[in-house]
């Protein structure tokens, strides 16, 4: 019979919807309802128990109003910090993006030397260090953090000098390690490829997380017996906690014809977070 109910996803902002994109093209019976936090983000900056508490916010709203089956954290930052906590209290299973993404990177290296890039918090959390333990990785893996990233991607702003000049410098350090290949630790920063691939050089290979996110998806999906049956394409649902005239203008641009509305959808007030250094 299927099972109809939606997928949630949740990101910070509009980087998630990298995912969402992989998610509808390869799942294409399944409906998503899709929260970016746009009133509290950026993530990156936040203290770890913060981004903790909001990512249980965003679950419980996913699983207790929309009636998720299941629910993808579409954001490294909240994934490095709370998916084991999210796993163990959630009722629907939950998968993140680092497992995912590293272990594409680590198949596409053939010097054994990956790079991985994401926010501040990512970064000082260890995840991809922890994850690399976890699932053998052979490969030497070099992390730095890329604060600023995300706020141009919000702006809009993905190929401006400014955020050339920001990358040239966020970027020497994995160069000078020479990886090849570049794991893209944020889901913001697949809009930012074009100029990350510039710096970097052609001979850098960039990996991003969304494709294998929803393969990972898919085999939940298969496994448990919780996919949807055929049907036409599922109307995606969209909820933004800030600006939702900002969140279509923006989103409709890097997601595509899906997002045609947005709803709001209002969570705790949080102080703005500490400004990351550029």
């Amino acid at each position: 019979m299927g099972d109809d109910r939606p997928i949630g996803v949740f990101d910070s902002g509009f980087g998630g919807l990298t995912v969402a994109r992989a998610l509808i093209d390869l799942l294409p019976s399944e409906q998503l309802v899709y929260v970016g936090d746009t009133a509290r983000y950026p993530y990156g900056p936040r203290s770890a128990e913060e981004v903790r508490a909001f990512a249980r916010e965003i679950v419980a709203r996913l699983v207790d109003v929309d009636d998720v089956k299941m629910v993808v954290v579409a954001c490294n930052t909240a994934a490095s910090v709370a998916l084991d906590e999210l796993r163990a209290t959630t009722g629907v299973p939950v998968v993140g993006v680092i497992e995912p993404g590293l272990r594409a990177a680590a198949r596409a290296t053939r010097n054994g030397r990956v790079g991985v890039i994401g926010t501040t918090g990512t970064v000082a959390s260890g995840a991809y260090a922890n994850a690399a333990r976890r699932l053998r990785v052979v490969a030497e893996v070099t992390c730095a953090a890329c604060p600023g990233f995300v706020e141009f991607v919000e702006r809009g702003e993905t190929s401006s000098d400014q955020v050339h000049v920001l990358a040239e410098r966020l970027l020497s350090p994995l160069r000078r390690e020479g990886v090849d290949t570049l794991l893209l630790g944020c889901t913001h920063y697949p809009f930012l490829a074009r100029t990350i691939a510039d710096v970097m050089g052609r001979d850098v290979v960039l990996v991003s997380s969304a494709d294998e996110t929803a393969f990972d998806t898919r085999l939940i999906l298969e496994s448990t017996g919780l996919g949807a049956a055929p049907r036409p394409a599922p109307e995606h649902r969209f909820l933004s906690s800030g600006d939702v005239g900002w969140f279509v203008e923006m989103g409709r641009r890097l997601l595509g014809p899906e997002l045609e509305r947005a709803e709001a959808v209002h969570f705790r007030a949080a102080p703005p977070p500490a400004a990351e250094s550029r």
